[in-house]
């Protein structure tokens, strides 16, 4: 019988055939405690917050499967990345790590031979930049300061090398699992073209050195990076670990035949303190017969280390995969490769024709907004108020038809969170301009919304989409930020004069704080006259109905529309 270390090493062969699935991470041997992943990491405890060897602001709360970071007045250390070289200094790792290894062989050598001794590398070479300066801002950068962007990446590379070989030479490790997210549930963070532009070359040269060292290259990632898994495949890694079911795992098998073995499939969304045994069981049971046919395939949850969030959750998991590979001699009669969980993504159709634009002054405004070209935005509002168009129709026909365009763009597949955030940009330059001549000519608001992240999650990338988008549907939006109650939820409704509440969440954990809110609008008796909406990766129809929220939207463009039609009705 094989060790789970062999099973691995055979999973990862492009011709390989182990002889049973892994049970998730029961072949990585994690180690954690070497003096570098100590230094970097062990002011991180959960139910804390402090600051990290980069003096980013960490975060973690109790309920949460891991750390984050906060941003905010007195908290960015980035603030002008043209000056990044100011501000910026990687930790040394030489002069504080270089001792202090022991504990670290130790449990090293218990490891080797069952398992695969698997070294840690946290927060990559793109988290590190948003760590660093803020998501927003990162995503911005890299349209407005390309060169200054390109030069920090190359520091965090040499940082991030130095980091591999200090672990390599003292460790030995057999693999090194390394941290970065590239995107959400549903979409890269950016443009594939953006990502091979910024960040493909940093890690050919991070993973290229990892396996010239004769250690296998693990990347975690839980997001959908289904457009650019060939490059990831080329660039040296050899697992994905983390890989949502979004990203069409059996689809994703064909394409790789073997050249990198998939590592997940086990969402968070049946991480539930009320999911039971059948329920988890059902779930493992449907992701073992749409991706184990494909091969090089290990079930596994999604998160960057091992272990649910709730105990029965890992039980149940660990239980079901148990029982499939004792029904291994029915494995020869499923599919070579089936797609259940959803058709393949199809390629972003074709952006709509410029005629879909206004014509004239207002559809170079709208154009101009689209591609986030903030000067030629004012310049297209000077000039169609100097034509003597109104401020109302500049707004609606030019800049909020802009916004509703790219919106269009955002949810086919065609516009990324950077395209948004510069286009936000221009358009709130712009709304300034226009802002006292629409009070002047009594303009009113299309509603008013309050928007926040629920208690207990302090993720707030979604949230602040949204805020985009309802902004440029002409909705005053009273943000709360994250971490928000029921009760404030409910207050600033009312406070406010805010018909519409919107909740997002990222984490399951979080989930039942939306529950709450409706259920509070409902004992305050505010019924019909405040609506709740949600948002959010764990979300969907069936939670919203389940309990009794007015609206769910699976993007920022969706919600933007929906709380429209909501305040209209």
């Amino acid at each position: 019988m094989s060790t789970p270390r062999e099973i691995f090493l055979e999973t990862i062969r492009p011709d390989g055939r182990p002889e049973r699935i892994l049970d998730q991470y029961e072949a990585l041997g994690m180690v954690l405690n070497d003096p570098i992943n100590t230094y970097l990491r062990g002011n991180r405890r959960r139910g804390t917050t402090s600051l990290d060897r980069w003096g980013t602001t960490i975060t973690w709360p109790e309920d949460a499967p891991g750390s984050m970071p906060l941003h905010g007045p007195g908290l960015t250390v980035l603030q002008d990345v043209a000056r990044w070289r100011e501000t910026v200094h990687a930790p040394d790792l030489e002069a504080n790590c270089a001792e202090g290894w022991e504990d670290a062989l130790a449990l090293a050598e218990k490891l080797r031979g069952e398992k695969l001794v698997c070294g840690f590398m946290g927060t990559g070479i793109f988290e590190q930049c948003h760590f660093l300066m803020g998501f927003e801002a990162t995503l911005a950068n890299l349209y407005e300061h390309p060169e200054e962007m390109r030069a920090l990446i190359d520091y965090i590379t040499e940082y991030r090398l130095t980091y591999a070989r200090m672990l390599i030479d003292r460790l030995h490790p057999d693999a090194i699992f390394s941290h970065d997210d590239w995107g959400t549930k549903t979409q890269l963070f950016m443009q594939p073209d953006m990502w091979r532009e910024f960040y493909k070359e940093p890690y050919r040269r991070f993973y290229g050195y990892i396996r010239s060292r004769g250690v296998i290259a693990i990347h975690h990632g839980d997001a959908y990076l289904a457009d650019i898994v060939e490059d990831m495949a080329e660039i040296g890694i050899q697992c994905w670990q983390g890989v949502l079911p979004e990203n069409n795992i059996p689809e994703l098998q064909q394409r790789l035949n073997g050249r990198m073995a998939l590592m997940g499939g086990i969402g968070a969304a049946i991480d539930r303190a009320d999911a039971s045994g059948a329920e988890i069981r059902a779930y493992v049971r449907r992701t073992l017969e749409d991706c184990a046919p494909g091969g090089h395939f290990i079930p596994s949850i999604t998160y960057g280390l091992p272990g649910a969030v709730f105990p029965q959750v890992d039980a149940a998991i660990d239980a079901e995969i148990a029982a499939w590979n004792g029904e291994t001699h029915l494995h020869g009669a499923r599919r070579a490769a089936v797609v259940r969980r959803g058709e393949a993504r199809p390629a972003a159709s074709p952006s709509p024709a410029a005629a879909a634009e206004s014509a004239g002054v207002l559809g170079d405004i709208t154009a101009a907004l689209r591609k986030g070209h903030r000067k030629k935005v004012l310049e297209g509002v000077e000039a169609a108020l100097a034509e003597g168009i109104s401020a109302e129709t500049v707004l609606n026909e030019g800049l909020v038809r802009g916004m509703q365009l790219l919106g269009d763009d955002f949810s086919a597949g065609r516009a990324f969170v950077p395209e948004m955030l510069v286009a936000a940009r221009a358009m709130n330059a712009a709304t300034e301009r226009l802002k006292p001549l629409l009070a002047a000519g009594g303009k009113k608001s299309a509603g008013k919304i309050c928007l926040g992240t629920v208690r207990g999650d302090m993720h707030d990338i979604g949230k602040n989409l949204v805020k985009i988008m309802m902004e440029g549907a002409g909705l005053e939006v009273v943000d709360l930020g994250v971490d928000v109650s029921a009760e404030q939820f409910v207050d600033t409704a009312v406070n406010e004069g805010c018909a519409l509440i919107g909740c997002s969440a990222m984490l399951t954990t979080t989930m039942d704080e939306m529950r709450r809110v409706v259920e509070l609008v409902r004992e305050r008796g505010l019924a019909g006259k405040v609506k709740v909406m949600i948002g959010g990766a764990p979300t969907s129809r069936e939670f919203c109905d389940s309990i009794g929220a007015d609206c769910y939207t699976a993007d920022a463009a969706q919600a933007a529309q929906a709380a429209l039609a909501l305040l209209a009705g």
